[in-house]
């Protein structure tokens, strides 16, 4: 049976948005969490346990549960791992733990810059150019994810003028047009949450895969006083709860407009009309949605305590035998949310490197030859495969005593040369 990771990504994400902060940014909690995940079971004592603390489960459980999402890839979300290494960088112990890692993740000699760049640039459908760490002669491994998906909606939105985000909005007063949700397809709804109390709730829904798999993005939003990261919160809260409801019906904890007060307000607007129904009890609820475009590009360092790569770090000078080596985390993301659909990627990336030895002093020389000097020429004949050198080989062929020096020929300086 597979860990229900849900929970512990939730975790995760909250930890992650954290460090972030509240500017405009897009991540991916997934594609490091994936990282921790495999480098997870790696670790040992104290290293183990912050890994596991960062994970929100053991090690075994949430190596498993990567696999199993890498071992049967979602067909809107396309996914890939890698691990890189430099060549003579192997151990006993590194070569044990990457022959666990799940068969789809790329394992091979650490590439260049271009390469890593065009890894990033073909497994997030060309949305990330760049690989977010820069690879330079110290860097010894990276461990990688990508994440990318472009999904069109099952019912694209409509137009609506941009007042209609209400009249304290200040996005209304410099946007001309926004989007509404269409009469059917897409899910709205008013909801009471743990995180961020009572919030305006929408689900917009991509077109299925064959098969039946789906991508659903939900957008929530609560009282301008609620701290972003408790929002982020809901909204996890939020869209696993749609996840897990029939698409036709709404979340258990949405709250039925006939109890929420008529009126204006930063997150709605309720009225009540007349109106013909087929309502058992007479009473119609319906609910709709503005909201505008968005699209966001960010970098992230993941350097930080408590994310877990300074966990990851201990795992490979364990498998090394380096202690005290140096590393890099980071992830590149994008996103873009518009009137026909959603499309958003992230890499993530771990490197581990060669610390930079102790600051000392350096004594640098430029040899002078400015007064006589002897110079000697000799043979060498040096055999392919270390065989017996010939006979000429060490053999002083010329030499001389440099008392006279010349001129540099003009023709030297140029840069021409007369042949004899």
């Amino acid at each position: 049976m597979t860990t229900d990771i849900r929970t512990p990504l939730a975790h995760y994400a909250d930890r992650l948005h954290a460090v972030i902060g509240d500017g405009h940014h897009v991540a991916s909690p997934l594609g490091a969490w994936l990282l921790l995940a495999l480098a997870a079971p790696a670790a040992t004592g104290s290293t183990r346990a912050a890994l596991e603390e960062a994970l929100g489960t053991d090690a075994e459980a949430a190596a498993a549960a990567a696999g199993a999402l890498l071992a049967a890839p979602h067909p809107l979300v396309p996914s890939a791992t890698a691990f890189w290494q430099q060549p003579g960088v192997a151990t006993a112990g590194l070569d044990g733990w990457r022959s666990a890692l799940p068969a789809s993740t790329t394992t091979g000699p650490l590439p260049d810059q271009a390469g890593l760049d065009a890894w990033a640039r073909e497994h997030t459908l060309g949305l990330i150019d760049a690989f977010p760490l820069e690879v330079t002669p110290r860097v010894l491994l990276v461990l990688a994810s990508a994440l990318a998906t472009r999904v069109s909606w099952a019912n694209p939105f409509q137009v609506a003028p941009a007042d209609a985000l209400g009249p304290g909005s200040a996005w209304a007063r410099g946007l001309r047009r926004v989007l509404r949700s269409p009469e059917y397809g897409h899910r709205c709804w008013i909801a009471d949450t743990v995180w961020a109390g009572t919030v305006a709730a929408h689900a917009a829904p991509a077109r299925t895969a064959p098969g039946g798999a789906g991508l659903l993005v939900v957008s929530v939003a609560a009282a301008p006083d609620v701290p972003a990261g408790y929002v982020l919160a809901a909204a996890h809260e939020m869209a696993t709860a749609a996840a897990d409801t029939p698409e036709r019906e709404l979340p258990a904890q949405r709250r039925s407009l006939f109890d929420v007060p008529l009126g204006d307000g930063p997150l709605w607007t309720l009225r009540e009309e007349p109106t013909y129904t087929y309502a058992p009890d007479g009473r119609e609820e319906r609910v709709s949605a503005v909201l505008p475009c968005w699209s966001a590009r960010s970098r992230h360092d993941l350097t930080a305590s408590g994310l877990g790569f300074s966990a990851v770090a201990g795992a490979f000078e364990g498998l090394l035998g380096s202690p005290g080596l140096d590393f890099e985390a980071a992830q590149a993301a994008v996103a873009r949310y518009g009137r026909y659909g959603f499309e958003a990627a992230a890499v993530t990336g771990f490197a581990s490197a060669v610390s930079l030895p102790p600051e000392g002093v350096a004594r640098i020389a430029e040899l002078r030859f400015g007064h006589p000097y002897a110079v000697v020429a000799v043979a060498t004949d040096d055999r392919p495969g270390g065989g017996e050198p010939g006979p000429w080989h060490g053999i002083p062929v010329f030499s001389a005593w440099v008392a006279d020096p010349e001129e540099l020929p003009e023709a030297d300086v140029a840069g021409r040369h007369d042949e004899a």
